[in-house]
């Protein structure tokens, strides 16, 4: 089953080489919940695996992201011990746009819509 979450990326570790085979690379979002007056705060680790590492570089530290993953859940026995643990596979990850940052550019302008400068001085205000 897929799920999705947004919030801010605050940490990435560096990609994990556990075996020849397999590599896996651990990020950290920061997910913001207001609730009344208050706001809550979830630290939220996720796993990339195998070629899935590449999704994600420094580049996305303190960016906002949308994060589509699975939960996977496994038994690990030994020595007689039962230990269950769980898993947030991400799949794939987006970076969200923030309106704070927008720019009031209007759509399709481009320098080329300025006129130079000579032009302008005729301009009669």
């Amino acid at each position: 089953m897929a799920f999705e979450i947004s919030g801010k990326v605050i940490d990435i570790m560096p990609v994990n080489q556990v075996s020849d085979k397999f590599r896996k690379r651990e990020f950290v979002i920061e997910k913001k919940e207001t609730g009344g007056a208050a706001v809550f705060i979830d630290y939220i680790k996720f796993q990339l695996i195998q070629d899935k590492c590449d999704l994600i570089n420094e580049s996305f530290l303190n960016e906002e992201v949308k994060v589509s993953f699975n939960l996977k859940g496994n038994k690990w026995e030994r020595d007689g011990k039962v230990n269950y643990f769980t898993n947030l596979d991400a799949w794939k990850i987006e970076r969200v746009a923030d309106p704070g940052k927008a720019q009031n550019v209007p759509p399709h302008s481009t320098f080329d819509d300025i006129p130079p400068e000579d032009e302008m001085s005729d301009l009669p205000f």
